[in-house]
């Protein structure tokens, strides 16, 4: 049976709150989503992962993960670290689960590092993931409507998110990797990611016949097909 239960993770400089109406959405999929919300900039990368390790483990069954930037990152970190979690499948959503020229870019700055705060460099740069070994199957999501802050700090390799590369969010041994016209904050807002997101969790890949991408086109409100669940 397929489990409902789905925990989101933010990325940097949020919150969580962010990703209500993702959140939302899930829910009327016929999930339980639930927002966990951390502090990357004051805390450390091991911290956080037991406060995710907790969580997953106060659930009553197996859950499903979805990372949003830096929170997609955790979500592999954590399960590197405690890989018999009772989590069946993980999308990251624009996650720099190789690198970040950006992030790296913006560290090189005096108060780069200091903007960064200690998860992502510590998730990114000192222990990076290289390659995907855990049990559980992880798809990632590319956005490739190149506008964000991103630009102005790096140059970043297209196609991006306007934030992170495409490149950057392929990590070998991941199930699938998929290409949506979005942007790294329309993520948050885009009903094709959605039904891409319940898709992966029911079939462990993503739709590629449904998701058709036009290079530097913000993509349409419209989901793929309903299938039966």
């Amino acid at each position: 049976m397929q489990t409902k239960t789905v925990i989101v993770i933010h990325g940097l400089w949020m919150t969580g709150f962010e990703m209500g109406w993702l959140r939302g959405k899930l829910q009327r999929q016929g999930y339980k989503p639930l927002r966990f919300s951390y502090r990357m900039l004051s805390r450390s990368l091991d911290f956080n992962i037991e406060k995710l390790r907790d969580m997953i483990r106060a659930q009553l069954g197996p859950v499903h993960l979805v990372g949003h930037s830096l929170g997609g990152v955790l979500a592999l970190q954590t399960l590197r670290k405690y890989p018999d979690l009772k989590v069946q499948r993980v999308v990251c959503m624009g996650s720099p689960l190789a690198d970040t020229r950006a992030g790296r870019n913006l560290a090189s700055f005096g108060f780069g590092r200091f903007m960064l705060g200690k998860t992502l460099p510590d998730a990114v740069f000192d222990k990076p993931l290289k390659a995907w070994r855990g049990k559980q199957q992880v798809g990632s999501i590319a956005g490739t409507f190149g506008v964000g802050v991103g630009r102005l700090v790096a140059n970043l390799k297209k196609p991006h998110d306007g934030m992170v590369s495409a490149n950057e969010t392929k990590l070998p041994g991941i199930a699938d990797n998929l290409l949506l016209p979005v942007n790294h904050t329309g993520m948050l807002m885009s009903d094709r990611i959605v039904d891409q997101i319940d898709f992966f969790f029911r079939f462990g890949r993503f739709d590629h016949h449904h998701s058709k991408v036009h290079a530097g086109a913000q993509g349409d409100r419209g989901g793929l097909p309903h299938y039966d669940r």
